[in-house]
């Protein structure tokens, strides 16, 4: 089916995703469109819109990893782009005519050669970005295409995963045992001193360590203090030097504290799904790719980012 999404007309599309996601599949989708279930209803409430704004779509894979987690379940995980000529409105996102990128994670859940789960994360934000109608704060990190790995290898990864996953292990063992602010993860021990880490549209992409602390770790930590990452509830494979974590949602928070996204200080409890893969090389990270649902952390906290954008457009 992903192969097929490459380069294919909307009728091809259906038929393909009908044909690998189950009927009874649970399908995790970004804000807005929420749960939906089986293929046909995948392909309704995602794939068929977007199809129809971009009527050339092209699905673009920089990532693509397959392991078993924990729990004993395979997964496959790809990262990449939707490309095509932006031609009508998706979401209510105005079209711009010109070619458009729409950055996407997507776990798997494989049984017998089926998908019978799905999680997927698109980068909306970013989209809004490019049609010039992104109606919050602007990003501290860098913002545009993101680009798939250095070392070009992303579609031929081979090996059992086991080093890059105890690299990821060891670094998030430092995460939940050390204290909070700016030493928060003793990044040095874990991170390459040229590292990237490629956050969403409305955060943006941070280079090395003092990037990522600057424009990402110090604002978060700053405003939710008391962050707590659902590991034991999660699902982590790994596949060469690379490791894919989920867990829908994978992160609980306090918003406490201000200086994140400009949010101000609401109190207010909120969770965080976010689609992680991670390239290690030698004992560090060299890069980072994470696709968070930020349209659903705004929903929470009670502000309505796609009637802001329909405002502004």
């Amino acid at each position: 089916m992903l192969h097929r999404l490459g380069d294919c007309d909307a009728t091809a599309m259906e038929e393909a995703v009908r044909a690998f996601v189950t009927a009874d599949a649970v399908v995790h989708l970004f804000h807005p469109l929420g749960d939906v279930t089986g293929g046909a209803e995948f392909v309704r409430a995602a794939l068929g819109p977007l199809w129809a704004a971009f009527p050339d779509a092209e699905r673009r894979v920089d990532i693509s990893m397959t392991g078993v987690d924990g729990h004993g379940e395979t997964w496959l995980g790809q990262a990449g782009h939707y490309a095509g000529r932006f031609a009508a409105p998706f979401l209510d996102v105005p079209p711009t005519g010109r070619l458009a990128f729409l950055r996407f994670h997507e776990f798997y859940r494989l049984e017998d050669d089926r998908a019978v789960e799905v999680q997927a994360i698109w980068d909306l934000p970013d989209l809004m970005m490019q049609a010039g109608v992104w109606p919050m704060g602007p990003a501290l990190g860098r913002s545009g295409l993101v680009p798939g790995p250095m070392t070009q290898d992303g579609l031929r990864v081979e090996g059992d995963g086991r080093h890059a996953m105890k690299v990821i292990g060891d670094m998030l063992d430092r995460l939940h045992l050390s204290r909070q602010g700016e030493a928060a993860m003793d990044l040095p021990a874990a991170w390459h001193p040229r590292c990237n880490w490629y956050g969403p549209g409305g955060i943006g992409t941070a280079r090395g360590i003092r990037g990522f602390r600057d424009h990402h770790q110090i604002p978060f930590l700053d405003a939710m203090p008391d962050r707590r990452g659902l590991i034991e509830r999660g699902h982590f494979f790994a596949q060469g030097d690379y490791v894919a974590f989920t867990a829908w949602p994978g992160m609980e928070m306090t918003v406490s504290g201000d200086g994140w996204l400009g949010i101000a200080p609401s109190g207010r409890r909120i969770t965080m799904r976010s689609l992680d893969f991670w390239r290690v090389e030698g004992d560090r990270i060299r890069e980072n790719w994470v696709c968070v649902d930020l349209l659903d952390a705004w929903h929470q906290l009670g502000v309505d980012v796609l009637h802001r954008m329909r405002q502004l457009a």
